[in-house]
C-alpha cells in the first residue's frame, strides 16, 4: 500500500474521530470504513486481524451505547466548545497515559471547559455531572472505542 493510500486512510480515521464528537456524523462508521478500505487495499494477515478486532470493538461499543442514556447534550447546554475540550483532553490522555488516560482526559476536558465558562469549581463539577448524565458517557464510550481502533491501525502500519 502506498504512502498516499495510508495518508488517505489516516485522514478518514481522523475525520471519524472528530465525527464522534459532532452530532449527526457517523464517527464509528467512518473509522470502520477506513480500516476496511485499508484491509482491502493491503491484504495481509495483520490487516485482516485489525479489521476483525475493529469490528468486534466497534460492535461492542454500539451495544454499550444502547445501554447508556441517549445523547441530549445540546439540550443540557453542552455545546461544540465543550465537546472540543473533551475530545482534546481525551486525545492528550490517550497519548500521555496510553489507552486508560482517555477517560480521565475526557472528563478533565469537560471540567476545564466548564470551569472556564462558569468560573467556580463547584459549578464546574455540577456541570460535568450534568454533561455525563445527558449523554457524555455515550460519547466517551464511542470515542474510546474509536481511539483504540485507530491506535491498533497505527501500530499495525508502523510495525508491519
Amino acid at each position: 500500500m502506498g504512502a498516499w493510500d495510508l495518508l488517505l486512510a489516516g485522514l478518514v480515521l481522523l475525520l471519524g474521530l472528530c465525527g464522534v464528537l459532532l452530532p449527526g456524523v457517523p464517527g464509528s462508521w467512518l473509522v470502520w470504513a477506513a480500516i476496511l478500505w485499508w484491509a482491502l487495499k493491503d491484504p495481509q494477515p495483520v490487516a485482516w486481524w485489525v479489521l476483525v478486532g475493529a469490528t468486534a470493538v466497534l460492535f461492542l461499543s454500539q451495544v454499550v451505547r444502547w445501554a447508556l442514556p441517549p445523547r441530549r447534550l445540546r439540550a443540557e447546554g453542552a455545546d461544540g466548545r465543550v465537546m472540543a475540550y473533551a475530545g482534546g483532553g481525551s486525545f492528550l490522555g490517550f497519548v500521555l497515559l496510553p489507552v486508560v488516560g482517555a477517560v480521565p482526559g475526557f472528563l478533565a476536558g469537560i471540567y476545564l471547559a466548564e470551569r472556564l465558562r462558569l468560573g467556580r469549581r463547584g459549578e464546574a463539577v455540577a456541570a460535568l455531572r450534568t454533561v455525563m448524565r445527558s449523554g457524555g458517557s455515550s460519547v466517551l464510550a464511542e470515542l474510546f472505542a474509536c481511539q483504540v481502533v485507530t491506535a491498533a491501525w497505527l501500530g499495525a502500519v508502523l510495525w508491519g
